[in-house]
């Protein structure tokens, strides 16, 4: 019997491709859920509250004085809170999901936090009214580059006069991507984020990169 080549080359790329396929159909839901599992358990973990204290707040804080009256965005399962109610009189943290919002409600028991739930996009507040911003990891959450912008407005609207507001995110990649398999991911450009900033009425915008990430900076003009 003779076989031909280039039929059983055909075959066999048809036979791989089907069982990729295969695999990819049967898993594909499954690593979803999984990345998206460990993103929000590493995100709520001791080890990333701990980094976040030890390492992070100390690096985002540097030379910068916080006021009176600090807005938290995107907080999470709060990490950063606890951290930030030390060294502020009051902090108002926002978050977009109510179910995170309650569980932060009930883990941060101190009576200079308040916990909302919010949209950093149309913040509840008056104009002026905080002296500072912070965000962790929250802008590539934000579903596209416009709400993003929306945010960085309604930031600058709601900082006092000389008011600084700081924010950590990290880049495009294909790790972050893969972390992010089922949630979102805008990613920040920092070559453009200065102009994004500015556009919105902030000001003395700078931009320090780190291994993994990077901290923006920018201030409200008087």
């Amino acid at each position: 019997m003779q076989i031909n080549l280039h039929q059983l080359s055909a075959a066999s790329a048809l036979c791989c491709n089907s069982l990729l396929v295969t695999i990819r159909w049967f898993t594909w839901p499954i690593l979803k859920r999984l990345m998206n599992s460990f993103e929000k358990w590493y995100c709520g973990s001791a080890l990333w509250r701990y980094l976040t204290r030890r390492q992070l707040l100390p690096w985002m804080l540097h030379g910068t004085v916080l006021g009176e009256h600090v807005l938290e965005l995107g907080a999470g399962a709060g990490p950063a809170t606890i951290e930030l109610a030390n060294r502020a009189p009051r902090i108002t943290s926002v978050e977009y999901e109510h179910h995170s919002a309650v569980k932060l409600h009930t883990r941060a028991m101190h009576s200079s936090v308040s916990v909302i739930q919010g949209d950093a996009g149309a913040l509840p507040f008056p104009d002026a009214t905080f002296s500072s911003a912070i965000a962790i990891l929250m802008l590539h959450h934000l579903k596209s580059s416009e709400l993003q912008n929306r945010a960085f407005s309604e930031i600058h609207r709601v900082l006092r006069p000389s008011g600084v507001f700081l924010a950590f995110d990290i880049p495009n990649g294909w790790i972050h991507r893969v972390a992010h398999i089922k949630s979102t991911f805008v990613p920040l450009d920092p070559a453009t984020a200065a102009r994004r900033l500015i556009a919105s009425g902030l000001s003395k915008v700078t931009l320090d990169s780190r291994s993994g990430g990077f901290l923006i900076r920018a201030m409200r003009a008087n």
